[in-house]
């Protein structure tokens, strides 16, 4: 029985061409990664997932950001879900009706994504609100504790619906402002205050089934990038938080990790810090490492995270509070636009 490999890929189109078709059948390949540039329709999507699902055993996962505010990759034909970092506003004056609208929030984006074919998204973003404007208000809150509540309620959600979740971005992007997509990042806060931002992930990590690293440099624990660092991956992560799911980078095509070198050079600094999984997004780079001699993720975790629908969509739409919640989203994302 053949494995899943480690590399998470994009690629270009709304159904499988030939050379997207003969990309994901290699054996380095676990998974794809959607964007907006795969969606045109709920039916489309459906059907591409189907295509993606047959093409092998066992099925390549199917991921997509859809996060809600400025990251939701399918709009049309679903939900319209509010920037998390509403979650922490309203956590200041009605911190119950706040928990209760991440459960919901997490709960409707994974019933929405699931019943399509979609296994994961990749939320909730655990990073803390601070001057990021790439983070911005996809994080949920400011301080750490309110985080942590928040985070636990989204996660019981995508749990209930049958959806694994993952933190992102580990140990934190969320206070500083330069971005990783366009630049080289440093965070040069003291250990002190880089825990507080950590603290998220620390509290969570037993909730979790994936971490996806920042492409951040913390000067005070490493001289490389989170994703590339042994000192965050092995010590930190590992045996000090103890978290025992997949470990996964963030994109390798965002500047913030062209420091470490060639792509292939990125990808083998990444599998030797600790990552499980690579996101590799660009179309045009994943032939750059197909060939590369990469290590296989452990199959009982990969099969761990495929979606798992409790319910389809239409059994749940039968009950007037999943109508609800989804009216409510929806009504908060367009006072939110």
């Amino acid at each position: 029985m053949s494995t899943l490999g480690p590399l998470i890929v994009g690629f270009e189109g709304l159904e499988l061409g030939s050379e997207a078709r003969e990309t994901l059948l290699h054996p380095h390949v676990g998974g794809v990664i959607l964007f907006a540039r795969n969606f045109e329709s709920p039916e489309q999507l459906q059907q591409l997932c189907q295509e993606i699902k047959a093409l092998r055993s066992p099925e390549l996962l199917i991921t997509v950001d859809q996060e809600g505010g400025r990251v939701q990759r399918f709009k049309t034909g679903f939900s319209p879900l509010p920037p998390l970092g509403l979650l922490g506003r309203w956590y200041d004056s009605h911190p119950d009706r706040a928990l209760d609208l991440a459960y919901r929030h997490g709960r409707v984006m994974a019933a929405e994504v699931l019943a399509h074919g979609v296994d994961f998204s990749w939320a909730p973003v655990l990073d803390l609100a601070g001057i990021s404007e790439v983070i911005g208000d996809r994080a949920m809150a400011a301080e750490p504790e309110a985080v942590v509540a928040l985070g636990r309620y989204y996660i019981a959600g995508l749990r209930d619906a049958g959806m694994v979740a993952t933190g992102k971005h580990y140990p934190g992007h969320g206070s500083v402002r330069a971005d990783t997509h366009l630049e080289t990042v440093v965070d040069p806060r003291p250990w002190a205050e880089l825990s507080q931002d950590e603290l998220p992930f620390r509290e969570l990590a037993d909730e979790l089934s994936l971490v996806m690293m920042a492409h951040v440099i913390y000067p005070a624990v490493c001289d490389q990038p989170a994703g590339f660092s042994k000192r965050w991956i092995g010590e930190r992560l590992r045996q000090e938080i103890g978290f025992k799911g997949l470990v996964v980078s963030d994109d390798l095509d965002m500047v913030g990790a062209h420091g470490v070198g060639s792509l292939p050079k990125r990808l083998e600094t990444a599998f030797e810090a600790g990552c499980d999984l690579v996101l590799v997004c660009q179309p045009d780079s994943v032939a750059k490492v197909l060939d590369g001699d990469w290590p296989t993720p452990d199959p009982d975790a990969m099969a761990s995270l495929s979606g798992r629908a409790m319910l389809s969509l239409d059994e749940q739409l039968q009950v007037s509070e999943f109508r609800f919640w989804r009216q409510s989203l929806a009504q908060l994302a367009q006072e939110n636009v």
